[in-house]
């Protein structure tokens, strides 16, 4: 286990230095300082806390990936994780939302934080809908699979299991979901809301839809248009669903961009390296239901941001929920594991 933290470790040294140097540069106080230094600590820790089903789920898929494909995701997807979802990906909600350029928005978050966080906050409804929507869809593939035939909590897996031969159930499902949301919402969030939701689902069924045709054997013998490639690029849309809620959750901490990129950045690299060991260790397989309990988890997360208009859900009850899950998945392997052998 310490050969997949010893890279995380050194990013934490090194994020912790430099987020205390860019603190000491804009003000040359120790305490100052030191406040930077525990709030990047604290966003690692909320990040770590916040994506445990992330590494999970991702797990699941990355078995699916050959070796190269997997060295491609654990550099190139962690440099779009770092840089793209915690630095680009808050200033492009920003710039969309208030109309501005992403220059603009960029300077806007290092010059006037507080109303950078404002805008960021006001956005929560069109980015918490989408992510929402695009999870509650991987939760649900998951569990609509008529042919699974392993199951943690027999009632409601069966009875995903027979919804699963109705054409179309997943996409059925979550239309409903987001029409009744949408119904007992108030006029003004309803457009944003049902708009965001849709893109989600959009998005969806086309990285899904494309992951399955580059998984047709036809393609294999193309190097980029292959399975890898198309698991790939779904993880990258999943990979930053997850960290919506982070990210969001993250601004309620501090308004400083440097602080918010280094720790969820920080946190994101042992993330990688817990997917990493899942894998390569096959927790997966040892533990019988823990892929059970990522996607309950997951589908917990999925509500917890579509409802989150109604219900604005701390981020500590989200990981607290997400880590309950996975434990007892944990505990029940073990259980039915002993069951076995006797």
């Amino acid at each position: 286990m310490l050969q997949y933290l010893k890279f995380p470790v050194i990013s934490l040294v090194f994020g912790l230095g430099l987020a205390g140097l860019l603190s000491w540069l804009q003000n040359p106080n120790l305490i100052t300082v030191l406040e930077a230094i525990l709030t990047v600590l604290l966003l690692c820790v909320l990040e770590i806390s916040l994506s445990f089903d992330n590494a999970v789920v991702n797990a699941t898929i990355i078995r699916r990936m050959d070796h190269i494909w997997r060295k491609r995701f654990l550099f190139w997807g962690m440099l779009i994780a770092v840089f793209g979802m915690r630095l680009l990906f808050p200033v492009l909600i920003v710039a969309l939302a208030g109309n501005l350029s992403i220059v603009d928005a960029f300077m806007l978050a290092i010059k006037e934080p507080k109303l950078y966080s404002q805008m960021m906050s006001e956005a929560h409804l069109a980015v918490s809908s989408f992510g929402g929507t695009f999870l509650l869809m991987v939760a649900l593939n998951f569990f609509l699979d008529s042919n699974k035939e392993t199951h943690w909590i027999s009632v409601i897996e069966k009875t995903f299991g027979k919804l699963a031969k109705i054409n179309g159930a997943g996409f059925i499902f979550a239309l409903i979901v987001i029409l009744v949301i949408y119904s007992n919402l108030d006029f003004d969030s309803q457009a944003t809301f049902i708009k965001s939701a849709l893109y989600g689902l959009l998005t969806f069924l086309c990285v899904h839809g494309l992951s399955e045709l580059l998984g047709d054997e036809d393609l294999k013998s193309v190097k980029w248009l292959s399975t890898g490639m198309g698991l790939f690029l779904y993880l990258e849309v999943l990979d930053a669903s997850f960290s919506f809620d982070g990210v969001i959750g993250a601004f309620a901490i501090t308004t400083q961009i440097y602080e918010i990129m280094i720790g969820l950045g920080v946190g994101a690299f042992f993330v990688r390296g817990l997917t990493l060991y899942l894998v390569e260790h096959e927790k997966l397989e040892q533990y019988e239901f823990l892929e059970h309990g990522a996607f309950y988890a997951l589908f917990v997360l999925a509500f917890f941001m579509l409802l989150d208009h109604f219900f604005h859900f701390k981020e500590w009850i989200t990981a607290l929920s997400g880590a309950a899950i996975l434990i007892l998945s944990i505990l029940y392997s073990i259980y039915s594991e002993k069951k076995k052998a006797e």
